[in-house]
């Protein structure tokens, strides 16, 4: 069996703050007409905490930063631009919004939904970039789906 994939549903490493904030970003973004995916690792082996995609093929990725500390022990978020057409923070609402760098999309959110407060600019991914991460989100995602079916692998 390929280890490329992650089989991972919930790795249970979350603090409930991060937890609330991860729920109601998936809430918005299936609403905006997007299909999330929480804990995305891509061929990096970096772990998007959650990447989304819509009917035509442009991919989010949202970093959720559930504190202060968490965002500055953090830093590799620019290491996730070159995976998605659009890169947002996702932040609780008493989160020190201004410690966010301005080149990043801002949302705020809890475990009933969430808001864009900053768009994050758009900057296409190449084509065959879009397909190879495209092709892993389906995969994992299609992965996932049979393991809430049969999870006895």
């Amino acid at each position: 069996m390929s280890n490329e994939l992650d089989f991972e549903i919930v790795d249970g490493r979350q603090s409930p703050t991060a937890a609330a904030v991860q729920r109601g970003v998936c809430r918005m973004l299936i609403h905006m007409g997007f299909s999330p995916l929480t804990e995305f690792s891509l061929r990096t082996g970096r772990r998007v905490d959650v990447a989304a995609i819509n009917a035509g093929g442009e991919i989010i990725a949202v970093e959720i930063k559930s504190s202060l500390a968490d965002f500055r022990s953090d830093q590799k978020w620019e290491e996730y631009l070159d995976y998605c057409d659009r890169f947002f923070f996702a932040v609780p609402i008493d989160f020190p919004r201004e410690v966010l760098p301005e080149v990043t999309g801002m949302i705020v959110a809890d475990q009933f939904g969430a808001e864009i407060l900053r768009e994050s600019p758009v900057d296409k991914l190449p084509g065959a970039r879009r397909k190879a991460v495209t092709l892993l989100f389906a995969r994992v995602a299609a992965r996932r789906a049979h393991l809430v079916i049969d999870g006895g692998l």
